[in-house]
């Protein structure tokens, strides 16, 4: 018998990691950072984990996904990725997505899009507009999205903060 999951092409585990995902990305907005957590899985266990430290750390690159990245290559002795999956509370911005590529992760799961991003002040139009050329069905990497009741739940605690520092 196979599981709801199983059968949309959701690893039973991916759910349960999204949810650290977004509740890491809830406390960073909380906390000083942006409003977007990642990890990363490796054989059915997070290798790491990563949070939006751009404003705290005064340093662009220093997103969820890559932080994630630079983590469990770190914890796993490698540069490169394969076997793993980045699991991101929010579509990666086109920087993530070639992370992702360049550390040869063999899935991408997201949870909010580039959409809610914006409403929450976060539009990278610009930059998806460069990589739209080519149909993502041609990229060597499977990019998905996986929609859950909570995936904006890092946003509204973004904006609910008087003190949020914009950028």
């Amino acid at each position: 018998m196979t599981t709801r999951a199983q059968e949309d092409g959701v690893h039973p585990l991916e759910r349960v990691w999204m949810e650290q995902a977004i509740d890491l990305a809830t406390t960073s907005a909380s906390s000083g950072g942006g409003p977007f957590g990642a990890l990363i899985a490796k054989d059915d266990r997070v290798v790491a984990t990563g949070r939006n430290q751009v404003t705290a750390a005064l340093d662009p690159s220093a997103h969820a996904e890559v932080g994630a990245v630079r983590a469990a290559c770190r914890e796993l002795n490698t540069f490169s990725l394969d076997g793993c999956v980045l699991v991101t509370s929010c579509e990666p911005c086109p920087m993530c997505l070639s992370t992702a590529l360049w550390a040869r992760v063999d899935r991408v799961v997201y949870c909010a899009d580039r959409h809610d991003a914006a409403v929450a002040g976060f539009d990278d139009r610009e930059f998806y507009d460069l990589f739209e050329k080519k149909p993502r069905a041609s990229w060597p990497l499977a990019v998905e999205h996986l929609d859950l009741p909570a995936r904006t739940r890092p946003f509204d605690t973004w904006l609910a903060k008087s003190d949020r520092v914009a950028y």
